[in-house]
């Protein structure tokens, strides 16, 4: 399914005699990029359980934005321009975008922060626009991420957020749990923001130089679509660093904290179906994620010479050997 997705054509064939739906998706990712695929396939086995078949009763039509902020503004202009039934976005700025483009058509948007305060929707129990969906980047996380990254490497007292502005338009609510964290355990919490990779390397290898620093990832459209080659820079520079996504600990990165985001793809599907049989996105509460899961690669532990407490192996739900 998930080779299938980026390679559907705009419009399917329909059988005759059925009414047919038409989605549109804005995808945050590359199209190549083999976690936007899975995310994807996801949310399409999910419309799929519950009744919806390709070229049958609905058609798609995917594009993906490889976190150019630009593009998403392009590309929701150009979905919005085909009025489809439904339009699913995934990203704070790719939903931002689709806002911005249509108040008409229905929005299910999925990976946004802070939905009520970067004014996508009113309330989340009452989104009362044209937009719903799941916002699982929580702002404790901010803080979770901060004592988690101290428990794996103790002796670390400094912590750097690493975003990219452009896209993490919500850094704001994150940073005061973040803070919070730090100071309780006596650390250092700075803020660094980056806008290319460039800034990346410079950044961690600033912090190379400095002993007993770590990193925070912060999920954004830019992080997520390079995490293979901020995994491989916290690798070369030997910098601890946490991040919200178990790729990235799949990756070779030390340690991941979030959300089950293949479920909660198909829990967006949901949604998507009960507004294609008629419900109204304003009357649909915005949903937090249901459960995190700890990852731990304990092949990075031993490369950055750390002692796991076994305390915090127990609780993880997966250990990568």
């Amino acid at each position: 399914m998930g080779a299938t997705v980026a390679t559907w054509p705009l419009v399917a064939r329909a059988q005759p005699r059925e009414r047919v739906r038409h989605i549109g998706v804005l995808m945050h990712l590359a199209a190549n990029d083999p976690d936007g695929q899975s995310r994807l396939a996801a949310f399409v086995q999910g419309l799929q359980q519950a009744g919806w078949a390709v070229g049958r009763n609905v058609t798609f039509d995917v594009r993906w934005a490889a976190a150019d902020v630009e593009a998403m503004k392009r590309i929701a202009k150009e979905l919005a321009a085909l009025q489809p039934d439904l339009i699913f976005t995934s990203s704070t700025p790719a939903a931002a975008a689709m806002l911005q483009a249509t108040r008409g058509i229905p929005v299910v948007f999925f990976l946004v922060a802070d939905p009520v305060g970067t004014g996508l929707i009113a309330s989340l129990p009452r989104p009362g626009g044209n937009m719903t969906g799941f916002a699982p980047i929580v702002p404790s996380l901010g803080g979770k991420w901060t004592e988690l990254i101290k428990e794996v490497a103790p002796h670390v007292v400094r912590a750097t957020m690493l975003f990219n502005p452009l896209s993490a338009t919500f850094i704001d609510s994150y940073v005061t749990p973040f803070k919070a964290a730090a100071s309780s355990l006596g650390m250092q919490a700075i803020v660094g923001p980056v806008e290319n990779m460039t800034a990346v390397e410079s950044l961690v290898a600033t912090e190379a130089r400095k002993p007993n620093g770590a990193l925070i990832v912060l999920p954004d459209a830019f992080t997520e679509l390079h995490r293979a080659e901020i995994v491989a820079l916290t690798t070369r520079y030997q910098v601890p660093a946490i991040n919200w996504s178990r790729s990235f600990a799949e990756g070779g990165g030390l340690i991941s904290y979030g959300p089950y985001l293949t479920e909660e793809y198909r829990r967006a599907a949901n949604y998507a179906d009960r507004i294609l049989k008629g419900e109204k996105p304003s009357e649909l509460p915005v949903q937090n994620p249901v459960k995190f899961e700890l990852v731990i690669n304990m092949k990075a532990t031993q490369t950055l010479g750390l002692n796991v407490p076994p305390a915090l192996v127990s609780r993880a739900d997966d250990v990568i050997e």
